[in-house]
């Protein structure tokens, strides 16, 4: 993908620069003949190439680029060819200049408008480490060439400069925003299609894997009972069943995700169900999970197992980030505007600041053996229930999610 990727920049390259080279040619040729010949001859003056200079050997020298620029392209290196015209063109005529006008008393009159060409096809290539080589040089050879022969001619050429500069650097910006913009859709696209795969592969997984897991379970709690000296493997053994059909459970989500059935809930109940099925993992891993009393708060509408599985998935993840021990608390306060807010505190190993924001995202995961759906499939239960999802947390001292979902849910 990497190696297709290299190939299309390249490719696109290739056919602007070639574009810029014929453009460059032709306009470098037209603007010369007319201004060395054409328009003496219409002025009644003498026409020809300024005496002093490389004459001939100028236009042979920019010729003469054209077998580099196919050894470019033939190497795979189109993205050099831009820089070679235009650093070869601003020596070349700024050696000219100083042949003709340095030490002479003639008064200073150079210039190309394929100088404006090179200004204003810079947004084409996408890439502001060229256009600002493209500025700054350009205006640095007038610059020098002012300062060297003392002239004040050089301005007007600067002036216009900076104003098509100015023009060509907006719309470098946009392109820019243009792309990111392109790139960022096309990203969305394939998360979509990573979604749409990941629900055709759930509808196999829930029935040739479901199945299974709950025999292996079943006969491993029997194994564990006749042989009582073994509990502490036989419980890690059911941990990873349980581990397995929880991802299960996620995949099956994914690829029928249910209409919520709101009713009205104690959330002293479902806090303490929670804990009631989360207990026995936690003390395996030396972690305590407390709650507030939460037995005065009114009743909230939701969806019982769908709020089963988010406080699981959060409870799960906070052990899981704790390999040490420590205490999770559960905490719940009302807010204004008939909404709850529901904390989940653990004191695990954090998040780093520049990942907060990407926690909850398809896929993603901190843990060597995540999945990355446990979070993903939480945060769009919590978004069906109308409500939000917050991260906060800090590194070494731990994380806390913050659930904020209405009391009353509006009829849809």
């Amino acid at each position: 993908m990497k190696g297709f990727s290299q190939l299309t920049l390249v490719n696109e390259e290739t056919k602007a620069v070639r574009l810029f080279m014929w453009l460059f040619y032709l306009i470098f040729t037209l603007y010369d003949l007319f201004y060395y010949y054409l328009l003496p001859l219409n002025a009644g003056g003498t026409s020809g190439l300024p005496n002093g200079g490389l004459g001939i050997g100028y236009y042979l020298i920019l010729i003469g680029l054209l077998p580099i620029a196919v050894y470019f392209f033939k190497t795979g290196s189109p993205f050099k060819v831009k820089y070679l015209f235009f650093t070869s063109f601003v020596l070349t005529d700024f050696i000219n200049s100083m042949l003709i006008y340095l030490g002479e008393s003639k008064e200073f009159q150079t210039g190309n408008a394929v100088e404006l060409f090179f200004i204003i096809f810079a947004p084409l290539f996408v890439n502001k480490r060229y256009f600002w080589i493209v500025t700054g040089g350009l205006v640095g050879k007038y610059l020098l060439t002012g300062w060297l022969l003392s002239s004040q001619k050089v301005m007007v050429p600067i002036v216009l400069l900076i104003i098509f500069s100015t023009v060509s650097y907006l719309l470098v910006n946009r392109f820019y925003s243009y792309i990111e913009s392109l790139t960022k859709v096309f990203q969305e696209l394939r998360q979509t299609e990573k979604l749409a795969a990941v629900g055709q592969m759930a509808s196999v997984v829930g029935h040739e894997v479901r199945n299974p897991l709950s025999s292996l379970k079943g006969f491993t709690q029997l194994q564990m009972e006749r042989h009582p000296e073994d509990r502490d493997r036989y419980q890690i053994m059911i941990e990873e069943i349980e581990r397995i059909n929880l991802i299960a459970d996620d995949l099956m989500f994914l690829s029928r995700p249910r209409q919520p059935v709101f009713e009205p809930l104690e959330l002293d109940f479902l806090v303490g169900y929670v804990i009631s099925i989360m207990k026995e993992q936690g003390s395996n891993h030396n972690v305590k999970i407390t709650a507030e009393d939460l037995a005065n708060f009114p009743k909230v509408e939701c969806d019982e197992k769908l709020m089963k599985q988010v406080l699981i998935n959060l409870v799960k993840n906070a052990i899981e980030s704790m390999p040490d021990g420590g205490t999770i608390t559960i905490s719940a306060k009302m807010l204004q505007g008939q909404r709850v807010l529901i904390r989940v505190k653990d004191e695990g190993c954090g998040i780093m600041a520049e990942n907060i924001n990407r926690v909850g995202a398809p896929f993603y995961t901190t843990k060597p053996d995540g999945t990355g759906l446990g979070l993903m499939v939480t945060s769009q239960i919590v978004e069906e229930h109308g409500g939000e999802i917050e991260f906060e947390s800090e590194v070494g001292k731990g994380t806390a999610v913050s659930l904020t979902i209405p009391l009353i849910q509006k009829i849809k």
